[in-house]
C-alpha cells in the first residue's frame, strides 16, 4: 500500500481487496473540508483479531465523519521500524496520525515530538504529549470476566492462557484474567504463556497441546491470526477456549464457551470522530470500559449453565459499580514455550 494516497470513504471498502483500491475524488469543496487520517497497523488488517477490529473501526468512523484515510500495515513491532513507519505517514501531511496498538507507545511519543504541527494518537496506549493522546478500551475488564468463566467451568482445576507479544495491553489482559481466575476460585491452577508471536498457527497449536497435556481444559487465547492453531488443538483434545476481541462464540461455537470482547476499533473510531468534531484533546488518555457494552463485554455460550451466567452478569455489574476492582498487576511462574 502506498501511504501517500488517501482513500475517501464515500464508498465502503471491502476487506481482502484493499491494496488495489482506486483513488476516488471528492468535489473540490468537500475535499477542502475533509480531515486526513493516517493509520499504522503493526500487523495485518485481515488478522481476524485486534488489527482487523481497528481497521473496521477506522472505516466506519471515517465514513461517518466524511474523512479520508491512508494506512500502512504489516510493520514488525520493533521500535525503530514503527517509528520510521510513523514518520512516513506523518510526511504525507495528515491532520491526525493514529498508531493502533500499545506496542507503538515509545515510537509514537518519539515521532509526535518531531512533527509538532500534526496530532497523534495511540490506541490501547498510555502515552501523552503536547500533540499526542491515547485512547484505551479497557480489555482487562472483559479479561477478568473471562478468568471467572474459566474458573467456574473447569473440570480439571487447571486453566490456560496464551498470548504472543509482550506489550502493555497484553500483559494487562493476562494479569486481569489471572486475577479473575483467582477471584472466582483461588484453588484453580493457571498456565500462562507468551510465545513472542501473535500469528504463528503451528506454534500456537504446539503451546495449546502442551497446556492441555498439563491438565488445562479451558484456555484463554489473546492471539491474532495464530488463533486457528489453538482452535485445532482444542478441537482435537476436547478442550474449550475463551477468545478475545471479537465474538468467537458465534463464529466457532463447538470450541468457544466465551469471548472477552474488546472492540479496539472503538478507540480508533473515537479518535477520528473527536478530530472531526474538534474535540480531540492532546495530553489525555481516554478510557472506555464495561459501562459501554458496545466496546467491552463477555460473550457467553448458551451451553454455560444458567447459574454461572447469572454470576458473571452480577460480577460485571459490580465492576461497573466499582465494587470489584480489576487489577492489572500479576506475578507468577510462566508456562515455558515447548521446544
Amino acid at each position: 500500500m502506498n501511504p501517500s494516497h488517501f482513500f475517501p470513504i464515500s464508498r465502503r471498502l471491502v476487506l481482502g481487496g484493499l491494496l488495489a483500491a482506486p483513488l476516488l475524488s471528492f468535489p473540490r469543496a468537500q475535499a477542502a473540508e475533509a480531515k486526513k487520517i493516517a493509520v499504522l497497523f503493526a500487523g495485518s488488517t485481515s488478522d481476524h483479531g485486534f488489527m482487523q477490529a481497528g481497521f473496521q473501526g477506522l472505516k466506519a468512523a471515517a465514513e461517518q465523519a466524511g474523512a479520508t484515510f491512508t494506512f500502512k500495515e504489516g510493520v514488525k513491532p520493533e521500535q525503530t521500524l514503527l517509528a520510521e513507519a510513523l514518520r512516513e505517514l506523518a510526511r504525507t501531511g495528515p491532520d491526525l496520525v493514529i498508531a493502533h496498538g500499545g506496542q507503538n507507545n515509545a515510537a509514537a511519543q518519539l515521532v509526535a515530538a518531531e512533527f509538532p504541527q500534526i496530532l497523534f494518537a495511540v490506541t490501547q496506549g498510555n502515552v501523552t504529549g503536547a500533540n499526542l493522546a491515547s485512547y484505551e478500551v479497557l480489555q482487562e475488564e472483559s479479561a477478568f470476566l473471562a478468568g471467572a468463566l474459566a474458573a467456574w467451568t473447569t473440570k480439571t482445576g487447571v486453566v490456560g492462557h496464551m498470548s504472543g507479544i509482550r506489550v502493555v495491553p497484553g500483559l494487562k489482559g493476562r494479569a486481569a484474567y489471572a486475577n479473575g481466575v483467582a477471584y472466582a476460585d483461588p484453588k484453580v491452577r493457571l498456565l500462562t504463556n507468551f510465545s513472542g508471536n501473535q500469528d504463528d498457527n503451528a506454534l500456537s497449536k504446539k503451546i495449546a497441546l502442551a497446556e492441555i497435556d498439563k491438565g488445562a481444559d479451558v484456555i484463554f487465547t489473546m492471539l491474532n491470526a495464530g488463533r486457528m492453531g489453538a482452535i485445532e488443538a482444542c478441537r482435537e483434545k476436547g478442550a474449550k477456549q475463551i477468545g478475545n476481541v471479537g465474538d468467537w462464540v458465534a463464529s466457532v461455537p463447538d470450541v468457544f464457551i466465551g469471548s472477552a470482547m474488546a472492540d479496539s476499533g472503538l478507540a480508533l473510531s473515537n479518535a477520528v470522530t473527536d478530530l472531526a468534531a474538534s474535540r480531540f484533546q492532546p495530553g489525555v488518555i481516554k478510557k472506555i470500559g464495561l459501562e459501554q457494552q458496545a466496546a467491552i463485554r463477555l460473550s457467553v455460550a448458551d451451553s454455560v449453565a444458567s447459574p454461572i451466567r447469572a454470576r458473571l452478569a452480577g460480577l460485571a455489574a459490580d465492576i461497573v459499580a466499582h465494587k470489584v476492582s480489576v487489577s492489572t498487576v500479576w506475578t507468577g511462574e510462566e508456562f515455558a514455550t515447548p521446544a
